[in-house]
């Protein structure tokens, strides 16, 4: 179905697709539950190309790769490769496209991953991509969205934080809106959603969407927060403030629903209170332990295997 695909967009997915990753990716956590041996990539190996620091994206796909069977190409530095003598990012690609049979790439430019996919012969796969997309967070988002709650249509999803730069939270709505759930977006003055992005959504899907300055998560099934992205402000005081005043403590869980489940990227710092980690309603860590069977699928079915 994704066989030789890029996977640069969760746009580059049909809504089948994604069921179909959904399932897959359930089988493959049941195999790792059993113990069962999946060597479906021998003689396979795959870069994992990251220009931007990372630890359950890069570790997570690394883990899937191992996990199947396959040999991982690690790019982790430009300071120890031949960037730091002068090669362009484009003769780079090139040379790993020639080792590897799929590439996975991380760059703070916007549009790289697209670039690195016109560029190279086998597949490339967008760990993310500047402030743009983020299509396999995506994913297991929805991926442990399905599992726990058992569903994602009718849901009421919320998603709080900085919805201005996340790249997490863009896919995450175009994700959210094809498998209609109700979704409210939370995020400090100044720090909105596009509204281009927005009405994309709503345009595409008839999504129903709700937008709020301030911090409600009574009506929600699942909370989704991400923290303030003080690298891509210009203004650091600016972003120190919106991370102090946009919190989730046990003060803002009082009233919710007792199923309530928050949800997170991560890496978290000041958004979350950290004795909201031995809560019921914390699920981010589980979370982040299901990137690998929803990464090994995805592996899985772009090599055709």
């Amino acid at each position: 179905m994704l066989r030789g695909k890029d996977i640069i967009s969760i746009r580059d997915l049909e809504k089948s697709d994604i069921e179909f990753l959904l399932k897959r990716a359930d089988e493959m956590n049941v195999a790792l539950a059993s113990g069962k041996r999946l060597d479906l990539l021998q003689g396979k190996i795959i870069a994992t190309i990251f220009f931007e620091p990372s630890t359950r994206t890069k570790m997570s796909f690394q883990s899937a790769i191992k996990l199947l069977g396959g040999q991982n190409l690690n790019f982790s530095s430009i300071e120890s490769s031949s960037m730091k003598k002068g090669e362009n990012l484009a003769d780079t690609l090139r040379m790993i496209d020639g080792y590897s049979s799929l590439l996975i790439i991380r760059h703070a430019l916007e549009g790289s991953a697209r670039y690195a996919a016109e560029i190279c012969e086998h597949p490339v796969i967008n760990a993310g991509d500047g402030g743009n997309q983020h299509p396999t967070q995506t994913l297991l988002d929805l991926f442990t969205i399905n599992k726990m709650k058992g569903r994602i249509r009718g849901l009421n999803v919320s998603l709080v934080g900085d919805l201005k730069h996340a790249r997490t939270m863009r896919s995450l709505l175009y994700g959210l809106a094809m498998f209609n759930a109700n979704i409210t977006l939370i995020s400090p003055p100044g720090l909105e959603m596009s509204k281009k992005i927005v009405d994309e959504v709503r345009e595409r899907f008839g999504a129903n969407i709700m937008e709020h300055t301030t911090m409600d998560l009574s009506d929600a099934d699942v909370a989704y927060i991400c923290r303030i992205q003080k690298e891509r402000f210009a203004d650091p005081y600016e972003a120190e403030m919106a991370q102090r005043s946009f919190r989730v403590t046990k003060d803002v869980l009082k009233g919710v629903k007792d199923d309530l489940i928050l949800l997170h990227p991560l890496p978290k710092v000041d958004e979350i209170a950290p004795e909201i980690d031995n809560t019921k309603y914390a699920k981010y860590f589980e979370q982040a332990k299901l990137g690998v069977p929803m990464r090994m699928a995805l592996i899985a079915e772009v090599l055709g295997v």
